[in-house]
């Protein structure tokens, strides 16, 4: 891309600012892909949020370098999440669909969380639940060693689900406190971890 092309798609030609955008969309890719989401899906959304105007597939693809069913596929994901909406953009007649990222990230955190991530631990503790009955079901068809391993299973399943409830726990108390929070207070906390001692001191 030409210093023109970039000037006139408001992207930076100051290396600096290419050097930041490019980072951005890096970490927000690597982030996504560590969360068990696609690391276009980041790169997309951080394509997005740094960019002052609302952007089209074909820019995004061009931006990325990657094809135009990987941008339509992962910009429908990120639909779906609440991260980004689809805008009409003034002055640009064609057909195409422009986009801009939501900058509301704990409206983002909280759409995830009830979405996706309770669904997931709903689902996890269904699938413990059916186990559990089946095993219960199986005890007395089962040979004295299997049924040894079965209340193994049942411990351990049952241990499991201890840890997910928590989790469950956790997201919804996350959820209510999304709600109720004043965010520009958050902003001026600071967090100090102090470092582990050193042995023998």
């Amino acid at each position: 891309m030409t210093d023109e092309q970039a000037r006139a798609d408001n992207q930076p030609t100051d290396p600096n600012l290419v050097t930041v955008r490019d980072s951005m969309l890096d970490g927000l890719g690597q982030l996504a892909d560590y969360f068990g989401f696609s690391k276009v899906m980041g790169q997309l959304y951080a394509a997005l949020l740094m960019s002052p105007q609302p952007l089209c597939l074909d820019e995004m693809m061009d931006l990325l370098g990657i094809s135009k069913a990987s941008v339509s596929m992962n910009m429908r994901t990120l639909e779906h999440l609440g991260m980004v909406r689809q805008v009409w953009v003034r002055g640009r007649g064609d057909r195409r669909k422009f986009y801009e990222a939501e900058t509301d990230f704990w409206e983002i955190i909280a759409n995830i969380i009830s979405g996706r991530e309770m669904r997931d631990v709903g689902r996890a503790l269904a699938v413990m639940n059916e186990d559990i009955e089946r095993l219960a079901k199986a005890m007395d068809t089962v040979s004295e060693d299997d049924k040894a391993l079965a209340r193994l299973y049942t411990e351990r399943i049952q241990q499991m689900q201890i840890l997910f409830k928590f989790a469950q726990t956790i997201m919804s108390t996350i959820l209510v406190q999304v709600a109720q929070m004043d965010f520009d207070d958050i902003a001026g906390i600071e967090i100090h971890v102090d470092s582990e001692p050193e042995p023998g001191t």
